[in-house]
């Protein structure tokens, strides 16, 4: 089989689920938008900092697929397994850490002024999702173990069906109805616990049951810590997963800073937001499928073959970009009007729109390119960029064009700004992860002996 249909597959099979869980946060904030303003609003920011808190310690997990992947190239099958079972003492360290972070948000919230009336609902929503946490990090492990090994359907048949379960279940603790008081957006959290629960129940199944894991042994027990091994999964999953952290906070933490603008901007937001985060899983599927067969080549000695898939992801990923973004510039409007019924959240919904479209072309580019770094093994300085820009350039300066002005010019008071600010700081990230990719493939194939760092 071709490595474009190879890749095609691989991508398509990833979106299909990674778009069923990004639906969970688009029926989130529609049925919330159709319960209040306030829902949405609170759910908004609580959304914010469950992603910050999730995606920041998900991506050190996540940032294992190339280990994993290489050692398949390699053809180390037990390797994999016993990697896998060793990155469970990794989970459950991260476990604590992110319930700690969700139960005691108070700080952070106070920290970015969010409004008294909004603090209470926000917490009792954060304070939910501490519990839904754990299974969701587990899956994500399963997840990352089938991206791995190229073979992510069960994983999204996994993810359909759990979208099938949170909706209804949304609706219903939202609004309430049979017994059940209306619960908001906290509604929202007690769907995604049981939903969650469910996932892991049945990943564990899958393990237990499906003839693709029996290479792996993956179910000998577990050995005792390999402290080795832990540090090379800190020294490729730390820098990644705070990649992640500082990616995902310099785009969730707008959420918080304007939240000061009062219910409409943010209601906004979180509809700019939330139509940012669907069309970023297509460039994220894709970077999860080459990543994939970028780490499987080099892992068996081809770089060549590696430096294809990198141009081959490009090249469609860029086509993809493109197509998205017009739809979006054009059917802005529209968009909006799906998700709120109050005509001053649309319309100002419908200007930031314009903005999310320029925003993900060079969002695209650089979501690939971070992923193909990790592969040659570079995390540090992605890392450092994104500091710097994203939340220099992008999150401060959109403050500063907010709240304070900037040259002379007086404050904007506008979600607009953050965006505005924000598209600048990633297409900078993107040019420079771009050149950073060229010179790690040139790199690869002058010393193509590679070793295995987790092996």
């Amino acid at each position: 089989m071709s490595e474009l249909k190879i890749v095609s597959h691989h991508a398509g099979t990833i979106l299909v689920g990674q778009l069923a869980v990004m639906a969970f946060g688009v029926a989130d904030t529609v049925i919330a938008g159709r319960y209040s303003d306030s829902a949405l609003a609170a759910l908004s920011v609580g959304s914010a900092l469950y992603i910050s808190v999730y995606v920041g310690l998900m991506g050190i997990i996540q940032a294992l697929l190339p280990v994993w992947a290489e050692m398949l190239g390699a053809r180390k099958h037990e390797a994999v397994g016993r990697s896998l079972r060793q990155s469970l003492y990794l989970c459950g360290f991260i476990t604590v850490v992110g319930m700690v972070a969700l139960l005691f948000p108070g700080p952070l919230l106070r920290w970015a002024q969010v409004p008294e009336l909004m603090r209470g609902e926000v917490q009792r929503y954060l304070g939910v999702l501490a519990f839904a946490f754990a299974p969701a990090l587990l899956f994500r492990v399963y997840s990352t173990f089938n991206q791995s090994l190229g073979k992510p359907r069960l994983v999204s048949w996994l993810q359909v069906l759990a979208l099938m379960v949170k909706i209804p279940l949304s609706i219903w603790l939202v609004g309430g109805g049979g017994g059940v008081d209306a619960m908001g957006a906290v509604g929202c959290a007690w769907a995604t616990l049981i939903v969650n629960y469910i996932l892991l129940m049945l990943s564990v199944v899958m393990l237990r049951t499906q003839d693709i894991y029996q290479p792996f042994l993956v179910w000998r027990p577990m050995e005792w810590p390999d402290w080795s091994e832990l540090r090379a999964f800190a020294r490729q999953g730390i820098p990644g997963g705070l990649a992640y952290l500082v990616e995902v906070t310099s785009f969730t933490l707008m959420a918080l800073f304007i939240s000061r603008l009062g219910t409409v901007a943010t209601a906004s937001h979180q509809i700019a937001a939330s139509v940012a985060a669907v069309l970023y899983m297509v460039p994220l599927s894709m970077a999860v499928a080459c990543s994939a067969r970028v780490s499987f080549w080099l892992g068996a000695g081809r770089p060549d073959h590696a430096r294809r898939v990198v141009i081959l992801g490009l090249k469609l990923t860029a086509f993809a970009a493109l197509a998205l973004a017009a739809v979006v510039s054009i059917a802005g409007s529209v968009l909006a009007s799906w998700y709120s019924a109050n005509p001053e959240i649309v319309a100002l919904a419908s200007s930031l729109l314009v903005w999310v479209a320029f925003y993900h072309l060079a969002d695209a580019l650089q979501a690939l390119c971070a992923f193909l770094l990790r592969c040659y093994r570079i995390t540090l300085t992605p890392l450092l960029l994104y500091g710097v820009l994203l939340w220099g350039l992008g999150l401060f300066g959109g403050y500063q064009l907010a709240y304070t002005g900037i040259a002379g010019q007086p404050a904007t008071r506008s979600a607009g700004s953050f965006w505005a600010a924000s598209t600048v700081a990633i297409s900078l990230v993107a040019a420079c992860f771009a050149g950073l990719l060229w010179y790690a493939m040139r790199q690869s194939e002058q010393s193509p002996a590679r070793k295995i760092q987790a092996g």
